[in-house]
């Protein structure tokens, strides 16, 4: 190992110092050995050593020997074809260098990943010219990426194509040009911040969900390390140097006899069985499993798996496999696991699982509660947790955005111009810098009239003079997501007639919605004498359904505080995010009857509604009880705000072609 690249790693936390989390370090270390896994995803909560971990192990593996300067970091034995760097470079040097670890921030474009193709070059000369991306930096090394889940679609997309190809593929305008990209995947998530799409997740080979160390004694040794680090690295670095080493040593080892791990048909059986026992979709999980276990058998030193390598990989490749729905909250446990396992070797039917206790009630089956008159329910101080109804498939609320802006975000709602290519192309215009994205049949367009003139006066044997002038960019359209704001009314008055109950199916049926079109969702509740936020602008729609199901009813009906904050958060939500625009929805009966501001409580409501819709807020009123609606006060709040009144009970009727749309039209 050179000076230079001891030095480093004296700087860096070592991996054998993380207190526990031994399933999360198992994960990375079977994914460095065999890269093959698929990478792996570490779900938890902030403060769980998820970062520190993916950092220490680049420090923890062996050294590679690489071509100097080269981008591609390219093995001087065999550089690969089209490397304009290595090949034909008799002077080039070779030098043995750690692991590289190269983190791809969450604001990163699609172009700064796969790199750029210069286009004008191309067009101009007619030379290909390759700028090489993130993925040509992290080939042969870590691409690690911190908060997944708030990345790009698209970008995830991408990503995950190319660590299973191993290949980064880059066309533009017919152009095209690849290179190698085998790396290993690491993916950490809070999942409070919001989830990663189903297919996204499947193609993680391993995930690991870890939590915080409730121990105290443990949370001592974490933060003494950690006092002991931060106070002196390079004596901190020495101290574990001899674990770090043996722990280098078995990766190598492992390596190395990996091709010799036999799984014999036994085990493959048993992998299918297992798998097909917990129902997850596709072949995927079967050949993690496979090579997991394979991994795990040549780093414990053996020739062959055992029951007990595919149990213990088992609950990293299934368990994030096993969702359902989005708001499904799976459960997998060792024990359980080891249960079904012997009776697969046993060929017994598994014990079924006793019913679980958050499982949404089945409204068919609960005898009514009698029925509340709207005095008893509007003017009581009592509270009450109604069931949650049934959900169902919503009518889309797809809106248009007002504005000409160029947006970045990506989801399945609101139409707007985007920066990037993923949009449809439905204009073209003068770049503004250089050209990105170029629009080549306006670019021919503009060019077409001079080409004789052109031609005559240079000697470049071009079929077609381009000049930088000529260029001209594509304006793209496409879907992007919204911040919906979801201001819910839980006072007395919703209790009546089990107006609650409707009224929780249909939000959480709108959540669903918020979720599959990538929306991030904000919660607003009132009653009483004070409107809460519940829930704080988050992308994770199965937060907002947990507090939505816990969600107490009674009081008065302060609405027009509820707007107020509601206008708070959309407002620091402009600030922080302006790509994204914001979706007001507010389920409630409207009847106002109390307001922190002197005045009358419907009158300050209406008001604020006024400044939403001088503001070009969109939004939509939902009507629980439209047959009690004898004064039309939702109608004249859904006016107030320039929006959509739907009563509650058409939000999956056929009737409704599109909610917003209407509003804007």
């Amino acid at each position: 190992m050179s000076q230079q690249s001891s030095m480093a790693q004296d700087r860096i936390f070592p991996f054998s110092a993380i207190v526990g989390q031994e399933r999360m370090k198992l994960a990375l270390i079977l994914n460095a050995i065999n890269p093959g896994i698929g990478g792996v995803l570490i779900r938890g909560e902030k403060g769980t050593a998820k970062s520190t971990a993916a950092r220490s192990l680049a420090a923890l593996l062996p050294e590679l020997e690489v071509v100097t300067g080269c981008p591609y970091s390219c093995d001087p034995a065999s550089p690969f074809a089209e490397c304009s760097f290595c090949n034909g470079n008799e002077t080039k040097h070779s030098v043995h260098r750690q692991v590289r670890l190269v983190e791809l921030p969450v604001s990163a474009t699609e172009e700064a990943v796969v790199g750029t193709l210069d286009i004008e070059s191309a067009i101009r000369d007619g030379q290909k010219r390759f700028e090489p991306g993130l993925l040509a930096s992290a080939h042969r090394g870590i691409l690690y990426i911190d908060e997944v889940n708030l990345l790009n679609d698209h970008v995830v997309d991408v990503l995950l194509d190319s660590a299973a190809m191993g290949r980064n593929f880059v066309e533009r305008e017919g152009i095209s040009f690849s290179h190698p990209a085998q790396f290993l995947l690491i993916g950490t998530m809070n999942p409070e911040e919001g989830d990663l799409r189903p297919q996204f997740i499947d193609r993680f080979g391993l995930a690991v969900e870890i939590d915080h160390i409730s121990d105290p004694e443990r949370r001592v040794e974490v933060v003494r390390r950690r006092i002991a680090y931060e106070s002196d690295p390079a004596a901190f670095g020495p101290l574990w140097q001899e674990p770090e080493m043996d722990e280098r040593t078995k990766v190598a080892s492992a390596k190395d006899l990996l091709a010799s791990v036999v799984v014999d048909d036994s085990m493959m059986m048993f992998i299918a069985r297992l798998c097909a026992e917990h129902e997850v979709d596709g072949l995927r999980a079967d050949i993690v499993i496979y090579k997991a276990s394979q991994t795990l058998a040549a780093y414990r030193g053996r020739t062959s798996v055992t029951f007990d390598d595919v149990l213990e990989v088992a609950e990293m490749a299934l368990l994030h496999r096993m969702r359902r729905q989005p708001f499904d909250d799976p459960e997998m446990n060792r024990e359980k696991l080891q249960e079904m396992a012997q009776n697969l070797m046993d060929d017994e039917p598994p014990t079924p699982p006793p019913p679980s206790n958050q499982d949404t009630p089945d409204l068919g089956d609960t005898p009514p509660e009698p029925p509340q008159s709207e005095e008893q329910s509007s003017g009581g101080s009592e509270e009450n947790v109604f069931q949650t109804g049934d959900s169902f498939q919503v009518k889309p609320l797809n809106i248009s955005a007002l504005d000409q802006r160029l947006r970045a975000s990506h989801g399945r709602r609101t139409t707007s111009q985007v920066r990037d290519r993923r949009g449809r192309y439905v204009d073209a215009t003068l770049p503004n810098g250089k050209v990105t994205d170029l629009a080549l049949d306006a670019t021919v367009r503009v060019a077409a009239p001079f080409q004789r003139r052109r031609q005559a006066f240079t000697d470049q044997n071009l079929a077609l003079q381009i000049e930088p002038w000529d260029m001209r960019q594509k304006v793209r359209e496409s879907k992007v997501g919204n911040l919906v704001v979801f201001v819910v009314d839980a006072s007395g008055s919703m209790g009546a007639q089990q107006r609650m109950v409707a009224t929780k199916g249909a939000v959480i049926s709108l959540l669903m919605d918020a979720y599959q079109r990538r929306d991030r969702v904000a919660m607003i509740a009132f009653r009483g004498t004070a409107s809460e936020v519940v829930l704080p602008p988050t992308g994770s729609a199965k937060l907002a359904q947990d507090r939505l199901n816990s969600l107490p009813t009674g009081g008065r009906t302060p609405l027009a505080d509820a707007l107020l904050e509601a206008r708070k958060i959309i407002a620091q939500h402009k600030r922080r995010d302006p790509d994204t625009p914001p979706l007001l929805v507010v389920v409630s009966d409207c009847r106002a009857n109390y307001s922190t501001a002197s005045g009358d409580p419907f009158d300050n409501a209406i008001q604020v509604c006024k400044a939403f819709r001088d503001e070009k807020v969109q939004s939509v009123v939902l009507d629980p009880a439209p047959r009690s609606n004898r004064f039309g006060l939702v109608q004249t709040v859904a006016e107030a705000l320039g929006g959509e009144y739907i009563p509650l009970q058409e939000l999956r009727a056929d009737a409704i072609r599109s909610a917003i749309r209407g509003a804007i039209d």
